[in-house]
């Protein structure tokens, strides 16, 4: 479904004079559906892979001078569609393209932002270096995993929430005792904005330890659940681990119903075995990353955020204020 977010200044003018839209292979149909909604035809592009795996890309119309936007997502596979975007972005510069902005729903390596030991990279800053390097003019992200990716980078970036769009379907549950619950300390601020934007509903908090990548041990709730609705928000699921952990301590300390919501449904390894087999009646996320076929669920709610980006499109390309979608 297309969330019909309340926006308090629509673009009124012909925002498509001078401006294309182009998608890379990751996320096909939500690039579709930010065409639809911007009345605009996605353009041509040529993208197949040489016997030997490597990429070829053609622009097969003329962008010379144009404003142009590349919507791709950095998801599973992430190098392959990393690669694809950085070969596309090498394409639009030698086409002379006018202006090149880089729309990633989703950016992968964004959980790679410090180094947490010792000879660790920072992936999230050189993948930044390597999309400026590339060709890129400005980039448009969706939710990141911390707001200090904008700061990797030294060209614009347009920080949009998937906010607008999992509220609107958590208005419309029954909310009277409802409890906004972040997953970990990092997602207090995160959980309090749901909280404030749901006529300031009290949150919680869940104390966890990670042991390792994709570990997490559940210590205990900070906060009043019992006999409540209590509402998980994080920005992405990967393996539901901690989701499963947490939501099955919500349980144990008396939450009479669980939902979870998240932008980014990465869902990888087992993720939907562990869903299923948890407390959580419904797991709502957007469609930043596409669900395969393997990964569907009764318990899934995938919302589309597409007129998010296509008003951001519009705007960016209008020279009009992004942040007031959010005000």
């Amino acid at each position: 479904m297309v969330a019909q977010i309340p926006l308090k200044n629509r673009v009124q003018q012909d925002y498509r004079t001078g401006v294309k839209l182009f998608s890379g292979t990751a996320n096909p149909e939500l690039a579709r559906e930010v065409a639809q909604y911007l009345d605009m035809e996605l353009g041509q592009l040529k993208i197949t892979p040489f016997s030997d795996g490597e990429i070829y890309v053609q622009i097969q119309e003329s962008v010379r001078g144009v404003d142009c936007f590349l919507i791709q997502s950095t998801c599973s596979p992430v190098n392959e569609n990393l690669m694809e975007l950085l070969i596309l972005l090498d394409a639009f510069k030698r086409a002379s393209a006018g202006r090149i902005t880089v729309v990633l729903p989703y950016f992968g390596y964004g959980r790679q932002d410090r180094k947490a030991a010792g000879r660790e990279a920072i992936t999230a800053k050189l993948v930044a270096d390597l999309l400026t390097t590339a060709g890129a003019n400005r980039v448009v992200c969706l939710d990141l995993h911390a707001p200090q990716i904008m700061g990797f980078f030294n060209i614009l970036v347009d920080h949009l929430y998937a906010s607008p769009v999992l509220l609107e379907y958590i208005n419309g549950l029954p909310l009277s005792d409802a409890v906004l619950v972040s997953p970990d300390v990092g997602g207090v601020a995160r959980a309090r904005a749901f909280a404030k934007k749901l006529d300031d509903a009290p949150i919680a908090i869940i104390d966890k330890r990670r042991s390792q990548h994709n570990v997490a041990e559940v210590m205990s709730v900070v906060g009043d659940v019992r006999g409540k609705l209590a509402i998980m928000v994080d920005d992405m699921v990967d393996t539901a681990g901690t989701l499963v952990k947490g939501a099955e301590l919500l349980k144990r300390e008396g939450a009479d119903r669980i939902i979870a919501c998240a932008s980014h449904a990465v869902l990888s390894g087992p993720a939907i075995e562990r869903l299923e087999a948890s407390p959580i009646e419904k797991l709502i996320v957007t469609n930043s990353i596409p669900l395969d076929p393997s990964k569907q669920s009764d318990k899934i709610v995938q919302l589309s955020v597409a007129r998010l980006l296509g008003e951001a499109i519009a705007r960016i390309h209008d020279d009009s204020s992004v942040s007031e979608l959010f005000e």
